[in-house]
């Protein structure tokens, strides 16, 4: 989905599109922020305490003792209370910031172009928002409940060893400085491009999973298990080697990271000894440096854990940032106002379209009138511009030049919701959703009744197959609807046009790969529904078209013959007439029925 990204593209891209977010919700930020910053200096200044009372014993100050016994219980209670806000806000804001990620990654998900969604699997999509809201998580707790208490710990050990003792205080600053050099730069030259390659793999994986699952009738009947199972193992021994190298390099980096750590130790316990030696240090003071140790060292231990989550998480986010970067395609213009569609009175005007990506332009100048109420019937060769036509009357592409207008109103101008909800169109291979058959029907009209539902799976000749059923309505159909027969996803889809009652009808393909028996079910329920619409009807079988008001024949983005069955089948050298007679002869589309001859059907 995306290409491949310098560090720095990958931090500015996930940081801006987290920011986003963070800017909605100031005071929980700064919230958070001011509560890790006292809990966190409240702890750097406890060995300090620890080490006053050392003295204080030492020296038999029985009050300085007690004194400083009530300090170090009153710096817990703030560390305890004020870290335990901290958890509360961050719990807040990153449950509402996940939940913005997903609604809204979604959100742009479904109004991408049919060109991005034909070209992107849907498992890898939903890994990588999902992927991308848990990498979230982790980087708002490595960020506030990591990298700022860090910050603020090496900031306040090493300044109050700094104005203690000089020498202490630059050891200190020393070996921290070569620590995180250390984990930062194995980190980024070592561990992120392995990270970033084992993520691509992952999607990969989760993409070759679903495309396998989805399929699998088609993978059943070429007996093609072990093929699949071969195809998934070369992705997942491919990532099985990276997520190895992954955890190598971390192995790796951690042992390094202890080798600078137990040099530190030894350096600071040199300096403190020695300044012990002269006088400078007291036994308190050892002490004090001996738990600002252990206190530095399971930060910068967490420091590099915590620098590794970072990127980790930023990888883990980068595709849902890339999601919020990648343009819609077609939009709702400025100002845009809803469609009224009374009639379903469809123009085209000098239309011209090209693909993207192609050189030659699909239509030139295509100028069409199609009355209010009229039947049409598409027909031509592949590639001839039949199902653009209707594509275009969806506005799933933006025409490059000329206009399209329904009732009037140019469909550039006005809400896709409004269009949509003027067009519908019952496709070839009609998708279902794992719902209940009613769920199904009444997806065109939410919150339609019973009774309604029940009204359109008639009049779209469903009601009988759908009652015989043991739950009836209620029978869930199964993954995009594969419980039901192709006919029965036909007619649900048709019954699902009928309910939304839109001026505007576009049959695409929609009795292609039926049984005869299927075809005269639906054909009987296309004469019902389409009384009064404007139809639009997409077909490969001619017999589909004969009683339609009006036939274009198109080839090559052009119409070239128009007219009705009878008249076109009256031009001796007409092209519809050459199509209908080479599929009455069996040479295409064989599956076709028996029609009668050019000479008794005209």
């Amino acid at each position: 989905m995306t290409t491949e990204r310098s560090k720095a593209g990958l931090f500015r891209l996930v940081f801006t599109f987290c920011w986003t977010h963070w800017r909605r919700q100031p005071v929980r930020i700064a919230a958070m922020a001011g509560l890790m910053m006292i809990a966190t200096g409240t702890e750097a200044v406890t060995p300090l305490l620890f080490g006053r009372l050392i003295d204080s014993i030492g020296a038999g100050d029985k009050p300085g003792a007690v004194h400083a016994v009530l300090w170090v219980v009153a710096a817990g209670a703030v560390l305890a209370v004020f870290r335990y806000l901290n958890f509360l806000t961050l719990i807040r804001s990153s449950i509402s910031v996940m939940r913005d990620m997903v609604d809204e990654g979604f959100r742009r998900v479904q109004r991408f172009s049919t060109d991005w969604h034909a070209s992107t699997f849907a498992g890898s999509t939903v890994r990588n928002i999902t992927r991308g809201v848990w990498g979230y998580d982790v980087l708002a707790d490595t960020l506030v409940l990591g990298f700022l208490p860090v910050l603020v710990m090496l900031v306040s050990a090493v300044g109050l060893m700094t104005w203690h003792w000089r020498a202490m205080g630059a050891v200190v600053a020393a070996g921290v400085a070569l620590y995180l050099m250390l984990a930062v730069g194995m980190t980024l030259i070592y561990i992120t491009p392995i990270t970033r390659r084992s993520n691509r793999y992952d999607s990969k994986m989760s993409g070759a999973l679903a495309d396998a699952i989805t399929c699998n009738a088609v993978v059943k009947s070429f007996a093609a298990e072990e093929r699949e199972e071969r195809r998934l193992g070369e992705i997942t021994g491919k990532w099985r080697g990276l997520l190895s190298r992954n955890w190598n390099a971390h192995v790796l980096t951690a042992f390094a990271q202890n080798v600078v750590s137990l040099s530190m130790q030894g350096a600071i316990l040199a300096v403190g000894v020695w300044l012990w030696s002269e006088n400078r240090a007291s036994a308190g003071d050892i002490a004090y440096v001996l738990t600002t140790f252990t206190l530095l060292n399971g930060y910068l231990r967490e420091a590099s854990n915590h620098f590794r989550n970072l990127l980790r998480s930023v990888s883990d986010i980068e595709e849902l940032a890339n999601i919020s970067t990648i343009p819609l395609g077609v939009e709702d213009h400025e100002g845009a106002k809803g469609l009224i569609a009374s009639a379903g009175h469809i123009e085209f005007q000098s239309v011209g379209f090209r693909y993207p990506g192609k050189e030659r332009p699909l239509y030139t100048g295509l100028t069409l009138d199609i009355a209010a109420g009229e039947r049409i019937g598409l027909v031509g060769p592949s590639g001839s511009g039949k199902s653009s036509f209707v594509k275009l009357i969806q506005r799933l592409y933006d025409v490059d030049s000329g206009s399209i207008l329904i009732d009037g109103q140019d469909i550039a101008g006005v809400t896709q919701r409004s269009l949509r909800e003027a067009v519908t169109v019952v496709p070839q291979d009609p998708i279902l959703f794992h719902r209940s058959l009613a769920e199904n029907i009444a997806y065109a009209k939410p919150g339609a009744t019973h009774a309604e539902i029940v009204a359109a799976a008639k009049r779209a000749n469903a009601h009988d197959f759908i009652a015989a059923l043991p739950q009836g309505y209620d029978t869930l159909v199964g993954e995009r609807g594969i419980k039901l027969s192709g006919g029965e996803r036909q007619r649900v889809a048709l019954a699902r046009a009928v309910l939304s009652d839109a001026r505007v009808l576009i049959l695409d393909e929609a009795t292609s790969s039926l049984d005869s028996v299927s075809e005269h079910l639906l054909q009987q329920a296309v004469e019902e529904v389409t009384r009064g619409r404007t139809t639009i009807i997409i077909a490969h079988r001619l017999s589909t078209v004969q009683s339609v008001d009006r036939i274009l024949l198109f080839d090559q983005g052009r119409i070239v013959e128009e007219g009705d069955h009878k008249s076109l089948l009256a031009k001796p050298d007409g092209h519809y007439r050459q199509l209908f007679e080479t599929q009455v002869l069996g040479l295409v589309g064989g599956d076709e029925p028996a029609l009668p001859s050019a000479r008794e059907a005209s």
